[in-house]
């Protein structure tokens, strides 16, 4: 988070100030690509330089205090970097923003998201996958319930969630896991009314924009320099995606199904009754 939103702010009173990079390579003596992986997060700057680059962009007094406090923050390492071995680069990304972020919105087509799976469930998606060693599935599992402390610790992370009745169906793990998982839901939705919203999309409706998408969450932010990120998941790719038009869209799409799911009573309901046909 302090890392991305020290980049972001460094990158945008550059534009506004209209200040060409190679004054920058000038005036701090470095080279183009350095200053790239600056406003790109691979590089922290030096305390020095920060401050060189404060006083090139003509930052304000709080400005100056708040960047080099980020920069302080950003040399920090979260939770996630224990699983550097077994999560690429995008997923340490997702969990660190999604770590400092205020609320998700989140559709999935055809599992429980990963937020609120219980461990035998997240164990049977990734078992089959002739990739992962045992040793690698247990990892990865243990990050992904380390990750669901977001939802329950202070400051709770705020979750509006939609899925589509499919997710209900598919029996992932077998008809008892799936019995369990969807039991999972319902609790941690009772237990968590003002934060958690889980609504589901019904077999019954007619379209809806998001049905092409397989996962897609939007993180936002408290801060208001921040602007809202997506996070998009297929088979074959995932990552960041922060372009503002893409993310417009997006937030319009998810909006749409909002309108067109169950209400929250309405889809506890419906978890309850599939429950009941997999005992």
């Amino acid at each position: 988070m302090a890392r991305w939103e020290l980049a972001l702010r460094l990158r945008k009173r550059r534009e506004q100030v209209g200040i060409d990079v190679r004054k920058i390579t000038q005036v701090l003596g470095f080279t183009r690509n350095y200053w790239s992986a600056v406003e790109n997060e691979r590089k922290i700057l030096s305390e020095d330089s920060l401050i060189q680059i404060i006083d090139l962009f003509e930052f304000g007094k709080d400005d100056r205090a708040e960047l080099l406090e980020l920069r302080e923050a950003a040399k920090e390492h979260g939770w996630w970097s224990r699983y550097s071995a077994i999560l690429d680069d995008d997923l340490q990304r997702l969990f660190g923003l999604e770590h400092g972020a205020h609320s998700v919105r989140g559709y999935e087509s055809l599992l429980i998201p990963g937020l609120l799976q219980t461990a035998e469930y997240a164990t049977a998606l990734m078992t089959p996958d002739v990739n992962l060693r045992q040793v690698e599935v247990a990892q990865r599992v243990e990050s992904r319930m380390r990750r669901q402390d977001r939802l329950t610790g202070e400051n709770p992370l705020r979750m509006t969630q939609l899925v589509s009745e499919a997710a209900l169906r598919q029996e992932i793990g077998g008809p008892a896991v799936l019995g369990r998982q969807l039991d999972h839901v319902i609790t941690m939705v009772e237990r968590y009314p003002d934060t958690i919203d889980f609504r589901v999309i019904p077999f019954q409706a007619q379209s809806c924009g998001l049905f092409g998408a397989a996962t897609v969450h939007l993180i936002d932010f408290e801060n208001p320099r921040l602007p809202t990120l997506i996070w998009q998941e297929t088979v074959t790719s995932w990552g960041i995606i922060d372009d503002q038009t893409s993310v417009l869209n997006i937030s319009g799409t998810f909006r749409d199904g909002m309108r067109r799911a169950l209400s929250s009573a309405d889809s506890l309901k419906l978890l309850q009754n599939r429950i009941k046909e997999l005992v």
